[in-house]
C-alpha cells in the first residue's frame, strides 16, 4: 500500500491541483472531484482515507457531500472554504465534519490537520499517535500501516480498511452489512461473498506473520451475524505454536 489516500473536493482547478502536488509531495495518493456528483462517483470508487472538501460547489452544497459519506462511513472529512460565517461552520461541523480551514490557509497548517484528524480516526481505542494494538498487531492510522510482531505486513487496500474498522471495534460483533457498508459501501450491502474472502485472507496472513502465536482465533465468526474481533484480554489466552526449526 501506498501512504494514506485524500480526496479533494474542490471547484477551482489551479487551487485544486496546486494542493494535490503539495500533498503529494508529502506522501498521500490524492484523488480530485470538481463538483459534489464526481466527489460521490470517487468516493464510491476510491473510499478515501480523508476528505478536503470546499462546501460552496457548482450543482450542491457541500454539506450534501458530508450527509451522503456519514451515511455509510466515519471517513474524517475536512472543510475548506472562503466562508467563514459562524453558521456555516456550525452547518458543516453538525453535518459531520471533523474540522474546518477557512480559505486563504497555510498549506503546513493543512497537512498539520490532516495528521492531527487520521490519529484521531483511530477511534477511542487508539493511542495519541493514532495506532491501533492488538497483541502482537500494530495498526498505524497516520502511516497506513500495519505490523505484526515488528513485522510490517502487505495488506492490499480492502484488507487493510477491514482490519482497522475490526481493531477499532474489539471484543465487539460487527454485523458482516455493517463492515461492507465500512469497506466497500452501500452498493456491496449484500455481498457476503466478498466479506467471507478477506476476512480469510486477513486471518492467513496475520497468522503467517506471527508464527510463535496461533492468531487464526483472532478473528472469529458469528453464523448467521457477522464476526467478532478478540479484545485484549481474550489475544492473551491464545494458545502458542510451536515454531519448527530451521
Amino acid at each position: 500500500m501506498s501512504g494514506p489516500t485524500l480526496l479533494i473536493v474542490e471547484d477551482e482547478e489551479p487551487a485544486r491541483h496546486a494542493l494535490a502536488e503539495y500533498l503529494q509531495r508529502r506522501g498521500y495518493e490524492v484523488y480530485q472531484a470538481a463538483s459534489a456528483h464526481e466527489a460521490m462517483r470517487q468516493w464510491d470508487a476510491h473510499r478515501a482515507d480523508l476528505v478536503l472538501l470546499d462546501l460552496g460547489l457548482p450543482d450542491l452544497d457541500g454539506v450534501d457531500v458530508i450527509r451522503r459519506i456519514r451515511r455509510e462511513a466515519t471517513t474524517p472529512i475536512v472543510i475548506l472554504s472562503a466562508r467563514g460565517d459562524e453558521r456555516d461552520k456550525i452547518a458543516g461541523l453538525e453535518a459531520g465534519a471533523d474540522d474546518y480551514l477557512t480559505k486563504p490557509f497555510a498549506t503546513d497548517e493543512l497537512n498539520a490537520r490532516i495528521r492531527a484528524v487520521l490519529r484521531r480516526a483511530g477511534g477511542p481505542d487508539a493511542d495519541a499517535k493514532g495506532c491501533l494494538r492488538l497483541g502482537p498487531i500494530e495498526l498505524d492510522a497516520v502511516r497506513r500501516e500495519v505490523h505484526v510482531s515488528g513485522e510490517l505486513v502487505s495488506l492490499t487496500p480492502r484488507e487493510y480498511e477491514l482490519l482497522k474498522v475490526m481493531l477499532s471495534s474489539q471484543g465487539r460483533v460487527l454485523t458482516k452489512a455493517r463492515l461492507l457498508r465500512a469497506v466497500w459501501g452501500l452498493a456491496y450491502a449484500d455481498e457476503s461473498a466478498y466479506l467471507h474472502v478477506y476476512v480469510n485472507r486477513l486471518r492467513r496472513k496475520l497468522s503467517a506473520a506471527a508464527p510463535a502465536t496461533s492468531l487464526e482465533g483472532l478473528i472469529e465468526t458469528e453464523p448467521g451475524i457477522g464476526y467478532r474481533v478478540a479484545d485484549h484480554e481474550s489475544v492473551r489466552q491464545l494458545p502458542s505454536r510451536t515454531v519448527a526449526p530451521r
